[in-house]
């Protein structure tokens, strides 16, 4: 029996050959429709030069599973999401390295309901069976269609979050980085356009291009920002925004091409949320929470704390109802689309928030900014990830006034506060520092923190 190492905690992500190849796809789709029970299941790519070839292979295995497969073509993440929920299928899977190197491919995968696998049982299972293939008998009746009228239903859904006659003029730079956003985008403008919004659009880097000639699109790293910021200011732009790969993140930049870090980006879109619906609950991620709580507080919501990580921050939607939940890595959640993350979403809902306010993304942030100042998440490549957690929490520990151990550690100094935790999903030990008001408690936070972490 074959050991796939591809499956991650969340998802699935591998070196192409080796870890990932058309017969280990042609494996996991099968295996993905005996577990799960599947009839019907939707699939689509991201523009990866190999994302077509893993298609295809991933469909052998479902249509040996005697599913029908419909075929959503190039498309992003959250379309396979809506696709799932709105052509009740069974599941769904999308052949996406999102923002992984160019030797990487990978897959992400929904349930019925566009629900996330639940890693335990889900994944696990198909792993499992995947590796020993111990298939059923292959049964009869697979077959494949194009997923005719999905991207316009999608379309469509995006567009009920946001009143398109109460939008005032703008324009917007967007970036696709080169990757799948593009055409979809180009459907969302569209209807934009044919139903009188005053937004004006300049794309950068917009045709979707799987050698990704200007750098894989990853805009949350510092050295890719430029590339966005730049622009922005060249075009004068009101706003920019970019995506990652798959487009299920996006990224802000305000009309100075400055970057706005997630953790402002969840409390602005916890405002919007709170003015349609006053109390209502909005979950966010253990990492930076002092801007997003007091926001939710002072719009009379309550604000609920998941687990970093899509299946958690998704679960804990469903299990409160609350309308909106954020991650600082720019993954935004609706309770009215799936409960799941959408990168086209987000900046709609801050156009209609600078429209409401007649405000500039960078006037509405400098309040925020300067109130809870943060480090933004610095990451640490070390051998032994807890020995370092152990030093920061003996050393610091005894000070702190609180802590919290829903993900990995955080310490409550009352004016400061950290938290550090190891990721789930690469060697690294992430730490976040935040403050009540004084940007220089947090620089000298994490001088402490880092010496300690360097021992």
């Amino acid at each position: 029996m074959t050991s796939l190492t591809c499956f991650k905690a969340y998802d699935i992500r591998g070196k192409l050959g080796p870890e990932l190849n058309p017969e280990i796809a042609t494996r996991i789709g099968r295996a993905f429709a005996e577990v799960l029970g599947a009839s019907r299941v939707v699939i689509g790519r991201d523009c990866r030069a190999s994302s077509q070839e893993l298609m295809e292979a991933v469909v052998e295995g479902l249509l040996l599973a005697g599913v029908e497969v419909l075929d959503l073509g190039l498309c992003g993440t959250e379309e396979m999401y809506h696709a799932t929920t709105y052509f009740e299928a069974d599941g769904g899977i999308e052949v996406t390295a999102s923002h992984n190197p160019m030797d990487y491919n990978g897959m992400k995968m929904v349930r019925r309901g566009s629900a996330p696998l639940d890693a335990a049982t889900g994944l696990s299972a198909i792993r499992a069976l995947a590796e020993s293939e111990a298939f059923a008998a292959p049964r009869p009746g697979g077959s494949r269609k194009t997923a005719t009228g999905a991207r316009e239903a999608y379309v469509e859904t995006v567009l009920s979050f946001v009143d398109i006659p109460a939008l005032r003029p703008m324009t917007i730079l967007v970036n696709a980085g080169n990757g799948t956003a593009g055409p979809t985008f180009d459907a969302i403008a569209a209807a934009l356009e044919a139903r009188g919004a005053p937004l004006t659009f300049i794309r950068h880097h917009h045709d979707p291009d799987g050698t990704f000639p200007n750098g894989i699109p990853n805009p949350l790293l510092p050295e890719n920002q430029p590339l966005t910021a730049d622009a922005v200011v060249a075009a004068g732009a009101d706003m920019g925004v970019a995506w990652d790969g798959d487009f299920d993140r996006c990224f802000l930049f305000d009309r100075e091409g400055l970057f706005v870090p997630g953790e402002y980006v969840v409390g602005l879109l916890a405002a919007a949320f709170l003015t349609r619906e006053p109390g209502a609950s909005i979950v966010h991620d253990p990492r930076i929470i002092w801007n997003t709580q007091d926001i939710v507080t002072m719009g009379g919501g309550t604000a609920i704390q998941a687990r970093t990580g899509h299946a958690f921050l998704k679960q804990a939607l469903r299990d409160s109802g609350a309308v909106y939940g954020g991650e600082m890595s720019a993954h935004h959640y609706f309770r009215d689309f799936m409960a799941c993350d959408s990168g086209m979403i987000p900046w709609l809902l801050v156009a209609s928030l600078l429209s409401a306010q007649n405000t500039s993304l960078a006037d509405l942030l400098a309040d925020r900014r300067a109130a809870f100042p943060s480090s933004g998440e610095i990451n640490y490549r070390l051998d032994d990830a807890v020995a370092a957690v152990d030093r920061v929490v003996a050393a610091l520990g005894p000070e702190a006034q609180g802590r919290d151990d829903t993900d990995g550690v955080g310490l409550d100094f009352g004016t400061w506060r950290l938290n550090l935790r190891r990721s789930n999903t690469e060697p690294l030990l992430r730490l976040n520092v935040e403050a009540r008001g004084d940007a220089a408690l947090v620089t000298a936070g994490v001088a402490r923190v880092e010496a300690l972490i360097k021992g």
